[in-house]
């Protein structure tokens, strides 16, 4: 199929974008905070109080992703970090993910129009993007920040522009200040456009000096104005070198140990999308045997090259599978192309879209069932070590319990190792103390603590009237409250 004028392709992948946040925007704060979004929104919190950005190595991750949210979150109000909520801060990914949707129309050029159309719906309404898209982590933005180096890093070689090659300079550096793990993709990227420009045999194709400069300078100025938040924090720069051997210490598991194949079970659990996107790969080596469209052929070995490595990779998440779902529905667009090219007959190609239109919809219920019937349940696979519902009683109890004490500032200690995501379900409460276990609390109206609860506190805890909380799966919380305080509850 030929590309469509650029009128007509503008406004079916608009159309598409706009899907993408129909889809994502219903219900987007009933779903409870996970430990790692509840982190970040504290972050947040803390740039609304006009505190500078602090990089810390150990598993926080870059600035970007607050550098987004901060004027979204205060463009819908939110002015401390008692006043966000829940919808406001995950609008942020909504609208990087519904954007990376329309980013599909750029790419036509690139990878064909029925390849990126393709990967925009499976974008638009396949479980994995919507329901990361409607988290308040990282891993969206990541996906959006690649999707533009590869990008503006093909539009580069093609038109030799400066311009472009700064663009694709800045989208790396957004990625690396996204997650520190983009020096993955970026080997990746590096090994597969190295192959594609061995196999294609035109030394006039490899990219001048002067584009790779600029693309450099970019990169670090555009990451050294990140990191040290522009210019206000010039330690961020030797502590994400700090970083390094952290996550490589990480890497090894630290209780996130999976096999494998654990990625296959998360990006495809009925091997739909991995048939077809194996017609994609056979697609794109005959394209590139053939000595055209070899943009094909380096997503294919890119793709391939970061599942491996990930795969290799003991400490896994579900999460983390977002990185391979760009290359993979890309290369389920051109199994659908491969396939819809071999059709001939007018009935036949009716027959195929009937098949792509079921094989969407089957796609659009999955995503129902995960991101939207079930997001928080602990049989959804998408939904790791989730904060359950419970937990948002806890805070709804203490206010109950305030009322008829007449509490108006109740005093609330919290010891726990990690008490993860309690600051964010305690944020009213302005008199919060958060302690580790064996630490001297003093007195307060309530002590949040786990199950294990030993030494002097144990000994004060004694009269005191124990509510149970689930956190996680198999993570438990007590409120404990004075007997005498507590009233009659059924």
């Amino acid at each position: 199929m030929a590309n469509p004028p650029p009128k007509i392709r503008w406004a079916i992948f608009i159309a598409l974008a706009l899907l993408a946040l129909a889809v994502r925007l219903p219900q987007l704060g009933e779903r409870p905070m996970h430990t790692d979004e509840s982190i970040n929104a504290y972050i947040t919190g803390r740039l609304l109080a006009g505190e500078k950005y602090h990089y810390d190595p150990q598993d926080r991750h870059g600035p970007v992703l607050y550098l987004f949210a901060k004027p979204v979150v205060e463009l819908c109000g939110a002015k401390t970090f008692s006043g966000l909520t829940e919808a406001e801060l995950r609008l942020t990914p909504v609208i990087i993910g519904s954007a990376t949707v329309l980013m599909f129309g750029a790419g036509v050029e690139m990878f064909g129009f029925i390849p990126c159309l393709i990967a925009a719906l499976l974008f638009a309404v396949a479980p994995l993007p919507v329901y990361y898209s409607r988290y308040f982590i990282h891993e969206t933005l990541f996906v959006a920040a690649t999707w533009g180096l590869i990008l503006s890093g093909g539009r580069a070689l093609k038109s030799r522009s400066i311009l472009v090659a700064a663009l694709a300079g800045f989208c790396a550096a957004l990625m690396l200040a996204g997650k520190e793990t983009a020096i993955i993709h970026f080997f990746a990227l590096a090994v597969a456009a190295v192959i594609c420009l061995w196999l294609a045999k035109q030394p006039e194709k490899i990219p001048p000096a002067k584009m790779l400069l600029t693309a450099s300078i970019s990169f670090l100025a555009a990451s050294i104005l990140l990191f040290t938040w522009f210019g206000q924090n010039w330690s961020a720069l030797a502590e994400l070198f700090r970083a390094i051997p952290h996550f490589a210490e990480r890497a090894g598991g630290q209780g996130h140990e999976k096999p494998f194949g654990y990625y296959l079970s998360i990006l495809d659990p009925q091997f739909l999308f991995f048939i077809v996107a194996a017609t994609g790969i056979y697609a794109v080596i005959c394209d590139a045997v053939a000595g055209t469209r070899r943009a094909g052929l380096l997503l294919a070995i890119y793709g391939v090259l970061i599942f491996l490595i990930y795969s290799a990779i003991p400490y896994k998440t579900p999460w983390l599978a977002l990185n391979f779902w760009l290359p993979l529905a890309l290369l389920c667009g051109f199994g659908v192309e491969g396939v819809w090219l071999q059709i001939k007959a007018a009935t036949g190609r009716w027959i195929a879209a009937i098949a792509i239109a079921a094989f969407i919809l089957v796609a659009g219920k999955q995503t129902k069932t995960l991101a939207f019937d079930r997001p928080a349940d602990e049989r959804n696979p998408l939904a790791y070590a989730h904060t359950t519902e419970d937990i948002l009683g806890l805070p709804l109890r203490i206010e109950e319990i305030c009322r008829e004490r007449q509490l108006a500032q109740p005093r609330i200690a919290v010891v726990a190792a990690d008490a993860w995501p309690l600051p964010w379900y305690l944020r009213t409460f302005s008199q919060v103390g958060y302690w580790q276990p064996g630490q001297e609390t003093g007195a307060a109206d309530f002590f949040i603590t786990p199950p294990e609860v030993s030494g002097p506190l144990a000994e004060r805890l004694g009269h005191f009237r124990p509510e149970f909380f689930g956190a996680r799966p198999n993570v438990l919380l007590i409120l404990w409250t004075p007997p005498e305080t507590l009233p009659k509850h059924e």
